[in-house]
């Protein structure tokens, strides 16, 4: 295969990961923003959602990708429904 290929897919990749971060940044930035409507620390929000301190910080900084079913536990955790912390 030539070289271009290898550049282009490199480059599309590169491209796909920025988008994937920045959707990861702005759901973090909604967590964040619902968890300080709700006047609740990450400590209470982690408590709540019964899940480690930790891995609530990273979700609200954009470091990690959740699952569903830890959306799941953060949308019980803030008494709001999946698709409100989704949506």
């Amino acid at each position: 295969m030539p070289i271009e290929y290898f550049q282009k897919f490199t480059t599309l990749l590169s491209m796909n990961n920025l988008r994937n971060q920045q959707e990861l940044d702005d759901f973090g930035a909604k967590l964040n923003k619902l968890r300080v409507s709700k006047n609740l620390t990450l400590e209470q929000l982690a408590f709540e959602s019964e899940m480690e301190l930790s891995q609530v910080h990273r979700i609200e900084k954009g470091k990690i990708n959740p699952t569903l079913t830890t959306l799941n536990a953060l949308a019980r955790g803030l008494k709001i429904s999946l698709a409100e912390l989704v949506g």
